[in-house]
C-alpha cells in the first residue's frame, strides 16, 4: 500500500471520528415505521448447519441473489431491497448465526465458518451459484464466501466495510472510529447486560451520516433482538473472531485474487472509496460507487441509492 493512499485513508477516517464524536447525544427521534415486513410471498424456514440453525427468508423467482445483514441489524434490514429484488430473482435472506432468529451456538463466528452456513442454506435450497451482497459484518462474510466457493459466487457486492487481513487493514483496525472491533473482552457482556439499546444508540449513531434516518421504532426492533439471551455474546464473538481466524484466513485467502465481478459500495461519510481500494487488494475486477451524503447504514440512510446501485450491477453483469 502506498503511503498517499495509507495517508488519505487515515486522514478520510480522523475526520470521520472528529465528526461522529458529535453524534453522541442520544436525543429523541421521531417515530416512523419499523422495519419494513418482507413482501408476503416471502417464506421463512430454518437450515441446520451442524452446530448452527440459520433462520432464513426467500422469495421472488430467477436468478439466485443472497442478501447478508451486519452488525446492529439483522436480515431485516433487507426488506426494501428483497421486495425489488424479487422481481426477477430469487431472493435468500439469511440471519448470521447468532444472530435475529438464528441459533447461538458457542463457536464457529469466524466469517469462513459462517461462509460455510450460507453454502447449507444454498444447498438445502438447492440453489449452485448465487450473487452475494454483503454490508458491514455481511460484507466480511460475503468475501469469505466469494473465496471459499468462487465457482459457486455469479457476482460479489461490498457494503461499507473493510475486511479483516486485507490491505490496509492494520491502518484501519487502529483508527479510533472502530473502537468496537475490540470492545470484545471478558467484561464486555457485563458491562452491556440490560444496557444494549444504550450500546446500540451510540454504534448506530456514531456511523450514521444522519442519526434521524434510524428511526425510534427501529431501533427498538433490533435492541429487542439484540436483548434475548445470548444476543449479545454472539455479538461480541463475531469481532473477537476477526483476530483470531478472520485475518489470517483472509490473508491466505487473498492469494488467489477473486475474478468475479466486485461492486464496492460506501457510504459518503463512512468508509467512501476506502472499500474500493480494499477489494482491489483481493479481486482483479472491481468496480467503485459511493453513494454521496450518506452514513455507514446504507439501507436506513439511502435505501433508494442502494437498490439501484444493486440492481444496475447485477443486470449489467
Amino acid at each position: 500500500m502506498s503511503a498517499t493512499v495509507s495517508s488519505t485513508f487515515s486522514r478520510r477516517f480522523r475526520r470521520v471520528a472528529a465528526g461522529l464524536a458529535a453524534s453522541l447525544a442520544l436525543g429523541a427521534l421521531s417515530a416512523r415505521a419499523a422495519p419494513t415486513p418482507f413482501p408476503a410471498d416471502f417464506r421463512s424456514s430454518q437450515v441446520v448447519n451442524a452446530d448452527a440453525t440459520i433462520n432464513v427468508r426467500v422469495g421472488g423467482h430467477g436468478p439466485a441473489v443472497v442478501l447478508i445483514h451486519g452488525f446492529g441489524n439483522t436480515g431485516d434490514m433487507w426488506s426494501p431491497m428483497a421486495a425489488e429484488l424479487a422481481k426477477d430473482h430469487t431472493v435468500v435472506v439469511p440471519d448470521l448465526r447468532g444472530m435475529g432468529l438464528s441459533s447461538h451456538p458457542a463457536g464457529g463466528y469466524d466469517k469462513w465458518t459462517q461462509a460455510g452456513d450460507i453454502r447449507a442454506v444454498l444447498d438445502k435450497l438447492g440453489i449452485d451459484r448465487a450473487d452475494i451482497v454483503g454490508h458491514d459484518i455481511g460484507t466480511m462474510v460475503a468475501y469469505a464466501y466469494a473465496a471459499r466457493y468462487p465457482d459457486k459466487t455469479s457476482r460479489l457486492v461490498v457494503m461499507d466495510s473493510p475486511v479483516p487481513g486485507i490491505p490496509p487493514w492494520n491502518q484501519i483496525v487502529r483508527l479510533p472510529a472502530l473502537w468496537h472491533f475490540n470492545f470484545g473482552g471478558p467484561d464486555a457482556e457485563r458491562l452491556v447486560a440490560g444496557r444494549e439499546r444504550i450500546y446500540l444508540d451510540r454504534f448506530w449513531n456514531e456511523f450514521a451520516g444522519d442519526p434521524s434516518k434510524i428511526d425510534e421504532a427501529t431501533r427498538r426492533h433490533y435492541a429487542a433482538i439484540y436483548a434475548r439471551p445470548g444476543a449479545m455474546h454472539s455479538a461480541f464473538a463475531q469481532f473477537l473472531a476477526i483476530g483470531q481466524k478472520d485475518e489470517a484466513d483472509n490473508l491466505k485467502a487473498m492469494e488467489t485474487k477473486l475474478a468475479m465481478p466486485v461492486l464496492a459500495i460506501g457510504a459518503a461519510k463512512a468508509f467512501g472509496a476506502n472499500v474500493a481500494v480494499v477489494m482491489r487488494n483481493a479481486a482483479t475486477n472491481v468496480q467503485e460507487l459511493v453513494v454521496p451524503n450518506a452514513g455507514h447504514w446504507l439501507m436506513e440512510e439511502a435505501p433508494a441509492a442502494t437498490i439501484a446501485a444493486v440492481q444496475d450491477f447485477l443486470a449489467a453483469h
